[in-house]
């Protein structure tokens, strides 16, 4: 029989602190403050004061990541949004509480107000396993050795994307080179914005549509095959991308996200949501798609997008912008390049994804007590 107690009997929980966003910007320094989770695993920035000295482990109090653990080292503070982990029982090996928090922290998380929330009150009552620290030690070994690979197989995937971004803008600056002519958006095509679709709309079988949001979180830089549908009415009504038009989302949340790209590749017209826009011209899709990935357009959508809260930028606008338009021929050739690195990509990925599943297998069975 393996001992249970709840996580507040074997740790001390301490809730960060509220640290502006402005006084990191004011006041850069060696330690990392480190708040929700984020593209850069939760470090906010760097001040020249710290909280907590040592190893830990913390978790997101508040939002989307709420019940998120991380494990951290050395000196360190944590915003209001974060809590701290300091174990008070010498039977509990911190990385064995790690894991298993990351099991079953989000099963305690309380949606509210739509704003997630695992508080400290609600936190502390978790209930933890005390197996032997032999068989905590055993378990954590195996499961670093599938923590380490999948490191391994996202630094891996790091580096081939700065690969990729960096060949992608070297093979599209063709400015001033033989047979390339400078164009704008608005004289290679015409930019028609979509309306018409709310996720309520989707059906389980009915005809192929991208909704806006779905360009960020679910498509990459092409598709041929759209992941959601709409009944026949609406779609008769709506806007549509034909086999080659590029489909843009054209409000994020900051200027890198707007005017996201997907070519669409699909034999079949695909309907078009509203805070989107369908670019249609005659020129090699993938090809088209990549412009609007470029350095030079990510300057320019900074330049002219619009919006605080909610970026947005128009297809006047990005009419306005433009690039060198090389012949078809060598648009092909281009594409064929950095389709081989996005190939390799996906593959990383692929292997990721394999290993994910394996380690959440493995976790949940070596993490299985009576």
């Amino acid at each position: 029989m393996v001992e249970w107690k709840e996580l507040g009997e074997v740790a001390k929980l301490v809730r960060g602190k509220v640290i502006s966003k402005d006084y990191i910007r004011d006041f850069e320094g060696e330690y990392p403050v480190y708040s929700s989770q984020t593209t850069n695993d939760g470090v906010l920035g760097n001040i020249n004061s710290y909280m907590f000295d040592g190893d830990y482990l913390t978790w997101t109090t508040d939002g989307a990541y709420a019940g998120t653990i991380f494990r951290r080292k050395g000196k360190f503070s944590i915003t209001n949004v974060c809590g701290l982990i300091d174990i008070t029982c010498s039977n509990i090996q911190q990385d064995f509480l790690y894991f298993w928090l990351s099991k079953t922290a989000k099963n305690y998380v309380l949606e509210g107000m739509g704003n997630p929330k695992l508080m400290s009150n609600v936190a502390s009552t978790i209930p933890i396993p005390i197996p032997s620290l032999k068989e905590q030690i055993r378990i954590v070994g195996i499961l670093d050795t599938f923590t380490a690979s999948i490191d391994n197989l996202k630094e891996q995937i790091a580096q081939r994307r700065k690969q990729y971004e960096y060949y992608r803008d070297q093979l599209l600056d063709l400015e001033g080179k033989p047979g390339v002519e400078m164009k704008s958006l608005g004289e290679v095509g015409e930019f028609i914005r979509g309306a018409g679709i709310l996720k309520s709309d989707f059906v389980a079988e009915g005809f192929p549509c991208i909704h806006y949001g779905q360009i960020h979180t679910k498509y990459g830089i092409s598709a041929t095959k759209a992941f959601s549908q709409i009944d026949e009415t609406l779609y008769k009504k709506c806007k549509k991308a034909v086999k080659g038009d590029i489909v843009l989302a054209t409000t994020s949340e900051d200027a890198e996200g707007c005017a996201k790209p997907v070519a669409w590749l699909g034999e079949e017209e695909v309907a078009v949501s509203g805070d989107a826009y369908i670019y249609h011209h005659n020129q090699n899709g993938k090809f088209m798609a990549y412009q609007f990935m470029t350095h030079n357009f990510m300057l320019f959508k900074i330049m002219n997008a619009t919006g605080a809260k909610v970026v947005r930028i128009s297809g006047d606008i990005m009419a306005k912008y433009e690039f060198p338009l090389p012949s078809l021929e060598e648009q092909q050739r281009i594409v064929s390049i950095l389709d081989t690195f996005e190939a390799s990509i996906q593959n990383l990925e692929a292997q990721l994804s394999q290993r994910e599943k394996q380690y959440e297998y493995y976790r949940n069975k070596l993490l299985t007590f009576e």
